[in-house]
């Protein structure tokens, strides 16, 4: 069941239904991410045209969002459909897509696997397509009309977000890492907009309850080796920003060591 954040709700997922792991394609459960607490019984569905991974650093939800941009056919290392031969950043490929099956509501035709970590590497591989003669498109037309390189980082991620997105599926590795609260909110609405028209769907793994705050999102939790769903206010990110925000003397108190009835 995919718990409300509000008493308005996200459509259903348009495009990928869920993903489960299949336990004859682990080959040895001792190795990274085989021995993550959920690994050998991963089976995740995806109710709602939002979907949010949470958990601790380490729990295994940017894993599983390679794993599903693999399946999907973007790179993993970030990007769309037609960056999957360019790879740029990170170069490891994902260990747990192959020991696992997706399910599909429809396939969607485009799409795209946002990284903060290697948005530069990104900008780059623009600039070098940009001089390369045998490149015949123009390869900022879908990234705001100009090289990432000239805005800063904040900026170019909104670039990618206000140009790039649309019908299809949309993969989020912590968006949050480029982006100033403000710049959150206006993702959010843009997010917003695209869900309520039934044609997009977002896959996200972050840590901020801002953008936890969607009406009607899924909430995975990584930090239970069940994967259960839970609401915002569940979260220990929302519990944490809200107590500090509340009270933060109190919370300054804690982490000095000082009990909470000392002056």
């Amino acid at each position: 069941m995919v718990p409300d954040n509000d008493t308005a709700s996200a459509p259903k997922a348009a495009f990928l239904s869920g993903v489960r792991v299949l336990p004859d394609r682990i080959e040895d459960a001792t190795l990274h991410p085989f021995n993550l607490p959920f690994a050998s019984n991963l089976n995740l569905e995806f109710g709602s045209g939002v979907c949010f991974f949470v958990g601790e650093t380490g729990s295994g939800k940017s894993t599983v969002l390679e794993a599903i941009a693999a399946l999907s056919g973007f790179p993993e290392t970030g990007g769309g459909k037609n960056e999957t031969a360019d790879r740029h950043g990170l170069q490891e490929t994902s260990a747990l897509a192959p020991a696992l099956r997706p399910w599909w509501a429809e396939r969607p035709r485009d799409g795209y696997f946002f990284r903060a970590e290697t948005l530069v590497e990104f900008a780059s591989l623009l600039d070098q397509r940009r001089q390369d003669p045998d490149f015949w498109e123009d390869p900022y037309q879908r990234y705001g009309g100009r090289s990432l390189h000239t805005r800063s980082h904040g900026e170019a991620f909104l670039a990618l977000f206000g140009n790039r997105l649309g019908e299809g599926l949309y993969l989020m590795d912590e968006p949050e890492a480029a982006l100033s609260p403000q710049r959150q909110l206006a993702l959010l609405a843009r997010m917003a907009d695209l869900v309520e028209a039934g044609r997009t769907q977002f896959i996200i793994a972050t840590h901020s309850p801002i953008l936890m705050t969607i009406p009607g999102a899924q909430i995975v939790n990584f930090d239970d080796a069940a994967l259960p769903d839970i609401t915002v206010e569940e979260t220990s990110h929302y519990q944490i920003t809200k107590g500090i925000l509340d009270a933060p003397a109190r919370y300054w108190k804690h982490l000095r060591g000082e009990s909470p009835e000392k002056t």
